[in-house]
């Protein structure tokens, strides 16, 4: 029996035979020559599939369109998957994130420069403007900014070696760490202690830090925290997990900074 399927249930069934088959996203879009965002915002079932890629999709999948658009429609058993232990699915991250600890530095520098001067950025608020001036440019550049990974904790994203970063800049007279209060809650806050070196960054990268900026700086730290936990990446993570950045391609309005749907497919 057939029946009519809306664009969330196709791309469920996509990503259930994609991983099925151990593909990752990129490994899928290669095969049938479109971008990895736009398979990733058909799994989500926010773009159409037309008829020609769904027959490059069965063909690379290996699923027949009768049964594929049927109510008792299985992955495992299109496959016919037998009774016997499967490598395990191909990831679909497409780049390990590496701490890029010279432009990790830098990028706190400039974001310290324009914001520690206003008395709601502590600690927390940093942890945020950081995380979504990384997620923001992976998501619309698809390369890392600074390469932090970031956990899932209580009070939001954190990246991964704050700490030991702050202390060597510390140490170095790059920064200051102040202990204070802000509306009677304990704060920690960090003075630039030097300039930021800009050659580090390339015109897209600070435009991506400015725009992040612009949005959020004057947030206070509970509103940030709540914001960030609304964001697919922190939605789609395990307590305590670090956040995997291709999970920055199934987020909606207003988290997503990327015009899916201008988007020039590779052919």
């Amino acid at each position: 029996m057939t029946l009519k399927l809306s664009q969330k249930q196709i791309g469920q069934r996509i990503a259930e035979l994609r991983r099925t088959k151990g593909l990752s996203q990129e490994d899928l879009a290669k095969k049938i020559k479109i971008s990895r965002p736009s398979l990733a915002q058909i799994e989500l079932g926010n773009r159409s599939v037309d008829i020609l890629e769904l027959q490059k999709l069965s063909q690379v999948l290996r699923f027949s369109l009768d049964d594929f658009m049927s109510k008792d429609f299985s992955a495992s058993q299109e496959l016919n998957i037998k009774e016997e232990k499967k490598s395990k699915p191909v990831e679909d991250r497409i780049s390990v994130p590496e701490l890029q600890v010279d432009k990790f530095k830098n990028v706190l520098l400039y974001i310290l420069e324009r914001c520690a001067g206003k008395p709601n950025v502590g600690e927390t608020v940093l942890y945020k403007l950081l995380y979504f001036s990384d997620f923001n440019n992976y998501e619309i550049y698809e390369e890392h900014l600074t390469g932090a990974s970031y956990r899932k904790l209580p009070y939001g994203p954190v990246p991964q070696k704050f700490d030991a970063v702050i202390n060597q800049m510390i140490n170095d007279g790059q920064l200051q760490r102040v202990k204070t209060k802000y509306h009677g809650y304990p704060q920690t806050r960090y003075l630039p202690l030097k300039k930021a070196d800009l050659t580090e960054l390339r015109a897209s990268e600070k435009e991506i830090i400015d725009s992040v900026i612009e949005q959020m700086s004057d947030w206070s730290a509970a509103a940030i925290s709540n914001y960030s936990h609304k964001d697919m990446p922190w939605l789609a993570s395990k307590e305590g997990e670090e956040i995997n950045y291709e999970l920055a391609f199934y987020r909606d309005a207003p988290f997503s900074v990327r015009n899916y749907g201008d988007e020039i497919e590779e052919q």
